[in-house]
């Protein structure tokens, strides 16, 4: 290959700088310009070409007069003298016009491309104390609306999402989504998770916390997930201090190598689980589903921890009667146990702190008002032995084992389990997990969900509770639209037998609740909202995912809807402080009752009323129900 010559290398030092963008172009076009001025200026003054009037200019005048014609090629019009001067004042102004011409364009590609490249979304985020969101998903809206509820109270709350999405696009969705964010300022930037460079970007060091969301129509979002969470914990710029992250895992198979990734720093949110786990035990319990949204979201109450001195020494039995406008839950030990419905008799120690729920954390507040106990309004009784459930569900997905195995935990022996789906390859999978059910027996029957005949043949009258599941095997949306018939059929048979349906069904598309939503909380449509609130909960105190890990396992104690009577009398008014006492004495925890008479009212929250204030006096009907922390 031949040596290269001065002109090449010349030649190719120009193509590199002129690629360095703008300021390159300016800065050749300012040699060029000075250049040209300067040869122009020296040829009018050494030829002695003066404006008429002047005897004579130096070259620093002869140059200031070729820059203004330069820059204002209106002002030649005015010159006086010479025809040579004349026509060099042209000659300058000609040069003028394709310099300012070339100038303008440089400096539009310039600012255009400036502005292109802060649509993409690349340049670095500058915050401190701000929530980053890890990849893009439906749950963002739910989130940005529930953490902007958290953070109004915050001074100057930022949230940053990154994602490898068009940014204009995500800020878009979001203010057709969300809306009103209140105080809260959302920054959207394009880029991989999984790269360090883009997770510096978004300040990820100097964060409050982090959720990392599984990719949106991935084809193994929980890797994607892991590898986000490697390079958050192992980057080479991470801070000393640990992180608080958030992970949504979708199989729990995964959730140990999540783990092992993040340690300490890692909350993990496996969000398959929690949803069955929540179908489980909301198609038991009427009205339930409430008080799940009421403790998952951000509106009215939530969980909160406080260390009280002014307990140290009672019992947690005690410690119940000592708040009027809370509800205490549970106990975070010194040690970091966290410790949902203790014994009765358990000390409260130095260094604990209480579970409580309240309207906010300033309103958790030892109260001095006097008890008012009426004990003779208590009731006894003993626990009623559990008689067999039959349940029904109506399609089938990845998710069914799981509330089949989940329900077993709950049900009596002698239960049973119908399920009717239209798709014949998962007989395999249904005789496995008959093998491993101890307390049901479990029937599959083939047919379509949505057929009307199909649904009058399998008398709905004869169960007890009944989930409607959507399929993940067609697009999300047509999921739901089967979900929506097989709804409306089972409403109207409701409507036509006088018979009313424990019904708890999911929908895959937030947007589609509403369509489906009808007053009553039995009838409660499941969707991954829950997850959001979830994550948006954990974000705030990772200390409340062990609250909601106990609450929503069949082991230990969970929430629980019993009738009235078996705390208080009927017929009576009783304040709150009577039902915290009844519910003591059976070891359980009261937070909240339920009004049979407003189960159909939308604006009273279907008669669920969670932490009311232990003075009121309310008088229940034999009806009604007591929302309690309890075993069983």
């Amino acid at each position: 290959m031949a040596d290269s010559t001065l002109r090449d290398r010349m030649r190719y030092a120009f193509d590199n700088s002129m690629a360095r963008g703008t300021i390159a172009l300016i800065g050749w076009l300012s040699v060029f310009t000075f250049s040209f001025l300067f040869i122009s200026a020296s040829i009018v003054w050494v030829a002695g070409w003066v404006p008429e009037g002047t005897e004579s200019l130096t070259l620093p005048e002869t140059i200031w007069i070729g820059l203004m014609r330069t820059l204002d090629s209106g002002t030649m019009g005015g010159d006086e003298g010479s025809w040579p001067f004349k026509l060099s004042m042209l000659w300058i102004t000609l040069g003028g016009v394709f310099i300012v011409s070339t100038l303008i364009g440089v400096l539009n590609n310039g600012i255009e491309a400036q502005v292109d490249e802060l649509r993409k979304g690349r340049s670095r985020v500058i915050e401190r104390d701000h929530t980053v969101i890890l990849n893009w998903s439906p749950h963002v809206f739910s989130i940005l609306g529930e953490l902007a509820q958290a953070n109004a109270n915050r001074k100057n709350p930022c949230v940053v999402i990154l994602a490898d999405k068009d940014k204009v696009e995500m800020e878009d969705a979001i203010r057709e989504q969300v809306g009103d964010l209140g105080n809260t300022k959302v920054v959207c930037r394009t880029g991989t998770p999984m790269e360090l460079n883009d997770l510096d970007r978004v300040s990820v060091q100097t964060s409050r916390s982090i959720i990392v969301l599984a990719t949106e129509g991935a084809d193994d979002p929980d890797s994607d997930v892991i590898k986000a969470i490697l390079a958050i914990t192992n980057g080479p710029n991470r801070r000393k201090a640990p992180y608080h992250i958030v992970a949504e895992i979708q199989s729990p198979a995964n959730v140990e190598a999540a783990r092992l990734c993040g340690r300490d720093e890692l909350e993990v949110v496996v969000a398959g689980d929690l949803i069955s786990r929540i179908m489980v035990q909301t198609c038991r319990q009427s009205g339930l589903s409430v008080v799940h949204i009421e403790l998952l979201d951000f509106g009215g109450d939530e969980i909160y921890f406080q260390e009280e001195k002014g307990l140290v020494g009672k019992t947690f039995g005690e410690a119940m009667h000592c708040y009027e406008s809370s509800t205490l839950m549970g106990l975070r030990t010194a040690d970091g146990r966290v410790v949902i419905n203790p014994s009765m008799e358990t000390k409260i120690g130095a260094g604990d702190r209480v579970i409580a729920i309240s309207e906010d954390d300033d309103t958790i507040k030892l109260s001095g008002a006097k008890l008012e106990i009426d004990e003779s309004a208590i009731r006894v009784t003993d626990k009623e032995t559990a008689a067999p459930e039959t349940t029904l569900i109506l399609g089938w997905n990845w998710k069914a084992p799981r509330i089949i195995t989940g329900l077993d935990a709950y049900v009596a022996p002698g239960s049973t389990i119908t399920v009717l789906a239209e798709t014949a390859d998962i007989e395999d999978e249904i005789e496995q997990i008959r093998a491993d059910l101890k307390h049901q027996v479990l029937t599959f029957v083939r047919g379509e969900t949505t057929h009307r005949r199909t649904l009058d043949g399998l008398r709905l009258t004869e169960f007890d509770h009944i989930i409607v599941l959507c399929s993940d095997a067609i697009d999300p949306q047509r999921a739901d639209s089967r979900v929506l018939v097989t709804l409306l059929h089972l409403r109207d048979i409701g409507e036509r037998l006088k018979h009313d349906f424990s019904i708890v069904s999911e929908m895959l598309d937030v947007r589609n609740r509403a369509l489906a939503e009808v007053t009553k909380a039995d009838d409660f449509i499941v969707s991954e909202k829950l997850v959001s609130l979830m994550l948006s909960q954990v974000s705030e105190n990772k200390e409340l995912n062990a609250v909601f890990d106990d609450l929503f396992d069949p082991a230990g104690s969970e929430i629980y809807v019993k009738p009235a009577a078996d705390y208080v009398a009927a017929g009576t008014p009783v304040t709150f402080y009577t039902v915290v006492e009844a519910a003591r004495r059976r070891g359980e925890i009261a937070i909240g009752y339920r009004i049979s008479a407003k189960a159909r009212d939308a604006a009273a929250q279907y008669g669920v009323k969670v932490n009311p204030k232990k003075s009121e006096k309310v008088t229940f009907t034999a009806a009604d129900k007591i929302i309690v922390i309890a075993e069983d």
